[in-house]
């Protein structure tokens, strides 16, 4: 289970670290080496997003990203096969993020099935509140797969509590309101809120939307158990190659 390789890996790491590709961009090629680079760096488990024309929760890095991504051919099943190829070759657990109109339109039973099969451990669904998530919630259960559910700093502890009856594997805090990609500055006020969130699931805390370097990586150790670093690193990647990038994230991990 997702959850127990997360509290093993905690035993020895301080703070874990995951990271965001966009499946297929620059391209497949591209990607299964950014994958490569990103895990020989040590990064603890992965986000595989598959690109859709309208990610809401995205900000331009990433959005231009997947539309690049869905330009060049990049399909559902491309994304699949890709995420089997990474799932057996790399040995950290990855996890499929989209929106559900990819799941809708594929067959919510038929996507969960395939994830299984490929050796996928879970999925970060954005857009897919709990109260419509019955199908997908039910599949994944079925399947021993990780439903990662998100608390934000304007979520009632009320609602915390609730969508703590739903998510398994681990819970994403996003550090601000808004999309990803724009600098988040780390404060009391954010201490605050992961304090909150701890209270409320006894699960690892993951925090996305903002981390930007290592100083964020210092700031979250202590407070939460994973550093989610998306966009920083398509940036990396786009100006100064992917081996700039393997550079970055050996510089975040914490002994």
């Amino acid at each position: 289970m997702l959850e127990a390789y997360l509290k093993k890996r905690l035993e020895k790491k301080e703070i874990l670290l995951m990271t965001h590709i966009v499946a297929g961009y620059p391209s497949f090629e591209a990607s299964m080496n950014l994958v490569e680079t990103m895990v020989n760096a040590g990064v603890d488990l992965m986000e595989l997003q598959i690109p859709f024309s309208e990610p809401m929760a995205d900000g331009p890095v990433i959005l231009r990203a997947n539309q690049k991504a869905l330009e060049r051919g990049t399909t559902v099943e491309k994304c699949l096969a890709f995420a089997a190829a990474v799932a057996e070759r790399f040995n950290i657990p990855f996890l499929i993020m989209t929106y559900y109109n990819i799941l809708f339109k594929y067959g919510v039973g038929s996507f969960v099935s395939r994830m299984a099969e490929t050796g996928l451990k879970g999925a970060i669904i954005p857009d897919l509140p709990p109260e419509e998530g019955e199908t997908y919630l039910k599949a994944m259960e079925n399947h021993g797969l990780s439903p990662v559910l998100i608390f934000s700093p304007t979520t009632s502890l009320e609602r915390m509590q609730y969508l703590g009856n739903f998510t398994r594997g681990f819970v994403y805090c996003v550090a601000r309101k808004g999309v990803t990609g724009t600098r988040t500055t780390f404060s009391r006020h954010m201490s605050q809120y992961l304090k909150r969130c701890r209270e409320t699931s006894p699960l690892p805390l993951a925090v996305g939307f903002g981390v930007g370097g290592r100083a964020d990586v210092d700031y979250l150790t202590g407070k939460a158990d994973i550093a989610v670093i998306g966009t920083r690193t398509i940036r990396l990647m786009e100006k100064d190659g992917i081996h700039a990038v393997g550079d970055f994230i050996k510089g975040l991990q914490v002994s």
